[in-house]
């Protein structure tokens, strides 16, 4: 396996036989989750995805890929949450933060219908000025407001540009099978769909055509991406606590979470990685989250965070834990070079690879942080490949799946975030909220 649980520095926080009682109850989390028999069976999809996806389909999204490719300076990709954030968190996790700016044979890949900014919107319609435009939007229903109203704009943009048959070539759709607004206008239009299972929840969703075509657009091999996902399928099929990394990181936040740990700050010492930090804690957040429940999701970069946030997570609040990643190869080299005069006093680096300069701050912080009372729990990485990130990405999702079981919360739902949606609905005057818009009003006047 390229992932390997290290949790040695938790052993002062959690004891042994803790983790033993936990037992019982990740061999019942495991049961509903195989069985389908827990909250939220209906959205399981993604448990037996990295074998079971539908192949025809995968081959439909390599063409496309390479379609993009030769036709598009530019991909923009609709969609928010789930729908955007894993391709994102891949991207520039195996290409770079910088994938734009670099020099490749790929389309530059714009995010956009993520927010509700005319700054956001304005900017990347500035950048697809005078360049070739192909647009991916990404909505189960299509009637969610932020995408939505990006796509009405980059849909007017390509028709107005291309006319409607040239848009036609360049609009791909992922989108419920059969049903909603969206399916419905792009079967009329004649574009190209793909699926959102209905069994896979936004979320748990990169490893769909929801993440692939993106990332697969940028260059990247889908197929390693998913043979390093089936590999840790099948690496954490038993329950057995002292055999299964994936479990025993469950079991072990659960108990710390009991203990009044209640912020896990997910800790990477690479800038590519703070997407994936991103897609992390939307994942847990939203599965944990609820009943009055569940382990905040923070993150950090260090070592740049620890000149802002490391006094906080040394000498604070002790109700955090961090997790931290560990990619032992970068692929990446740097030589730290000399200076004749030494003038920042750092020539006793001189020589060393900047990575074991990394290391060891890596080092230094994780024994700092447990002496100041912070557990630390490592995820060890092999290497910086689309393989090992497969297995990364289906590590977390069941740990995410076992960890809300363990909390006694539905891990597939997310009722909180309609809330606001009804409250924005009846502000901006949309028909049938009338009776709530002037109880808000009312609320805002006060």
């Amino acid at each position: 396996m390229s992932i390997k649980l290290n949790d040695k520095y938790v052993s002062g926080f959690v004891r042994k036989h803790e983790i033993d009682f936990m037992q019982v109850q990740v061999n019942t989390a495991d049961r509903m989750l195989r069985e389908k028999s827990g909250p939220g069976s209906d959205f399981l999809g993604w448990v037996n995805l990295p074998e079971a996806y539908d192949k025809e389909e995968f081959a439909r999204i390599q063409v496309a890929a390479k379609k993009i490719q030769k036709s598009c300076d530019i991909l923009v990709v609709i969609g928010i949450g789930g729908s955007y954030l894993g391709a994102r968190a891949v991207i520039e996790y195996l290409k770079s933060p910088l994938y734009n700016n670099l020099k490749k044979d790929t389309p530059d890949i714009y995010f956009a219908g993520n927010s509700i900014s005319s700054d956001a919107l304005n900017e990347i319609l500035a950048l697809c000025e005078g360049r070739d435009v192909c647009v991916n939007v990404i909505s189960k229903s299509g009637t969610t407001t932020e995408p939505a109203i990006a796509f009405r704009v980059f849909r007017a943009l390509l028709e107005k540009k291309y006319g409607k048959e040239g848009a036609r070539e360049r609009i791909f759709v992922t989108t419920d099978k059969a049903r909603g607004t969206l399916k419905q206008f792009s079967t009329a239009e004649g574009y190209e769909t793909f699926v959102v299972p209905d069994d896979v929840g936004g979320r748990f969703s990169v490893l769909t055509a929801v993440g692939l075509l993106p990332i697969a657009t940028a260059g990247i091999d889908i197929e390693e991406l998913m043979n390093g996902a089936a590999a840790a399928s099948h690496a954490y099929t038993d329950a057995d606590l002292s055999k299964n990394d994936c479990y025993r990181y469950a079991a072990i936040r659960n108990i710390l979470y009991r203990k009044g740990k209640c912020i896990e700050v997910l800790a990477s010492y690479e800038p590519f990685s703070a997407m994936f930090n991103e897609w992390w804690k939307q994942l847990f957040g939203e599965s944990e989250g609820k009943d009055g429940k569940g382990i905040y999701p923070a993150s950090v970069i260090f070592s740049t965070d620890l000149h802002s946030l490391g006094q906080f997570i040394q000498d604070g609040n002790r109700n955090i834990f961090e997790t931290v990643i560990d990619i032992a190869d970068t692929g990446s080299r740097f030589e730290i070079p000399v200076d004749p005069d030494n003038v920042d006093g750092l020539n006793f680096l001189s020589g060393k690879e900047l990575n074991l300069v990394k290391k060891t701050a890596m080092q230094g912080t994780v024994l700092a942080h447990v002496d100041g009372g912070v557990p630390n729990i490592l995820i060890e990485v092999s290497d910086r490949s689309a393989y090992a990130l497969g297995e990364l990405l289906y590590f977390f999702e069941l740990v995410c799946a076992i960890s809300g079981y363990l909390l006694a919360v539905n891990p597939f739902d997310q009722p909180g975030v309609e809330s606001y949606k009804k409250n924005m609905f009846a502000l901006l005057g949309k028909p049938g909220y009338e009776n709530l818009r002037a109880e808000l009003e009312e609320r805002l006047k006060n």
